[in-house]
């Protein structure tokens, strides 16, 4: 019996091809968030046929990867089987932490240097800027990176550039994102520039996203509490920003449009404290929180923090917690893991 000629158009190429690259313990806000507006835009209707754009999984080797969470995702290549010149960007979810991703370079970094060498951007998501930084493929690039991220970043690597007002960077083969929902945002610039900007935008208000944002965009939450009033959750705001940079408070004071005097008296009567002593706090609690979650030198946090020296950070944290950094790093590594 002769079969029916179907109706269903000829298989065509897809206008765009990624490898995903989901690092161990990666997390799965940006990893969900990029897949769903590639699975939206995939399609001319929400039935997820890879069509105008398709992805493949990609692991190190045939095992499932597990997330931060504990969700597993089954895996469809690995580096044996993959035909770099398939494929148009090789796409990297980082782990759960810095150290983690920078710990998994010697593993990770042959499989990036050959998509590199193949021809395809390298997108690094999250912390995944680390790894790659770690495996010498952001030379000469600017990054992107996570607000929190930044001064430990720069304290790593002082000579790449970082673009900490960015939530994405586009810098010829190297892509960046911050991470987070940014990770959307990223997806939609991306697929614009292969599929046009209405396929790209195709799906964004059934993920109630209203509007892709510029990669500039000003986060609403990183302007403090507008209880505080504009210019102290403004100051506030800029202490988080700026915890490793050598500026004083005058010039936070100046960048605010009022005097030392008066951000002093806004800090005195709602904190009870000067702004030197409410910007040091912050610099402090930040330090203690990378002595006893991470392994990086005394030296590297204190610079982090904008301190010349391991001993400088060693007198700061005995001064106001009356405990010396190693003595809070053996308290951590003397406790259960969670």
């Amino acid at each position: 019996m002769a079969a029916h000629p179907s109706h269903e158009p000829a298989p065509q190429r897809p206008d765009v091809r990624l490898l995903l690259l989901p690092l161990p313990e990666f997390t799965l806000l940006p990893f969900g968030g990029f897949l769903d507006k590639l699975r939206f835009s995939a399609d001319d209707a929400d039935r997820s046929r890879q069509r105008h754009c398709a992805w493949t999984l990609l692991g190190i080797d045939a095992q499932p990867v597990t997330s931060s969470s504990g969700v597993r995702v089954e895996i469809d290549a690995t580096p044996a089987d993959v035909d770099w010149r398939a494929f148009d960007y090789l796409v990297v979810f980082g782990s759960r932490t810095v150290e983690k991703s920078m710990a998994l370079a010697g593993a990770y970094a042959p499989v990036l240097r050959a998509a590199s060498r193949h021809g395809l951007p390298l997108v690094a998501i999250d912390n995944a800027s680390f790894l790659l930084a770690r495996a010498g493929l952001l030379r000469g690039h600017e990054v992107a990176l996570h607000w929190r991220h930044v001064a430990e970043f720069r304290s790593a690597f002082p000579r790449i550039a970082v673009r900490g007002e960015l939530i994405y960077c586009f810098d010829r083969d190297r892509i960046t994102c911050a991470g987070g929902t940014a990770a959307i945002d990223m997806a939609v610039e991306l697929l614009a520039r292969h599929c046009g900007r209405a396929r790209a935008c195709k799906g964004l208000a059934d993920m109630l996203v209203d509007e892709p944002r510029h990669p500039a965009h000003p986060l609403r939450s990183m302007e403090g509490d507008p209880r505080l009033g504009r210019h102290l959750s403004r100051a506030i705001a800029l202490m988080c920003s700026a915890l490793g940079e050598p500026m004083g408070i005058p010039e936070l004071a100046r960048r605010i449009g009022i005097g030392r005097r008066h951000l002093d008296r806004l800090f005195q009567e709602r904190f009870g404290v000067s702004a030197h002593e409410h910007w040091t706090r912050m610099r402090l609690e930040h330090a203690q929180w990378r002595v006893q979650h991470s392994h990086h030198s005394l030296a590297s946090i204190a610079g982090e923090v904008g301190l010349a020296s391991a001993a400088s950070l060693g007198r700061l944290m005995r001064q106001h917690l009356g405990q010396s950094p190693g003595a809070l790093r053996a308290q951590r590594a003397a406790s259960p893991s969670p």
